[in-house]
């Protein structure tokens, strides 16, 4: 049984997402969505927030679950007992910098990671660049299911 781990910030889930998490529940026996802090980002959504949403968004995958993540992610992988990490990529930028975080997390936690290339439809969308636009008024709905769009709409009020 292969346990994959698929790490992230998800402020906010989008639809890129989600088609990882799909895509990886059909790769592996088991998945993980771990969502995890991104220090370098100001959230706009609560760790709660994004696991209640993450959760709605994937309860017709069986082999899905969501956690929160409060360690590095090389650390969270082995606490619970997974095999791999995933990560969505979207162009060369992305998969230059997940290569040396692969590199990193290989070294010092000796994990895998599994690159997914994203499909074209997704590969414009930025979770910073929606919440920039969202807090102006923008229409994000071909990028994030409704349930994100009520929450953001709440918290630009």
């Amino acid at each position: 049984m292969v346990k994959a781990v698929f790490p992230g910030s998800f402020d906010p889930l989008t639809f890129g997402h989600l088609d990882v998490i799909s895509r990886s529940a059909l790769l592996f026996d088991q998945v993980i969505v771990a969502v995890g802090i991104n220090t370098s980002k100001t959230a706009m959504f609560t760790t709660e927030e994004k696991i209640t949403l993450i959760s709605n968004n994937t309860k017709n995958l069986k082999n899905v679950s969501v956690l929160p993540m409060p360690d590095l992610t090389f650390k969270f992988v082995s606490s619970v007992g997974a095999d791999v990490i995933v990560r969505g990529i979207r162009n060369v930028r992305d998969y230059e910098y997940e290569r040396d975080i692969a590199e990193i997390n290989h070294r010092l936690g000796n994990v895998d990671t599994v690159l997914l290339p994203s499909k074209a439809v997704y590969q414009d969308i930025s979770s910073s660049n929606l919440k920039e636009v969202a807090k102006f008024g923008a229409d994000i709905s071909h990028f994030v299911p409704e349930n994100v769009i009520k929450l953001i709409k709440l918290k630009t009020k």
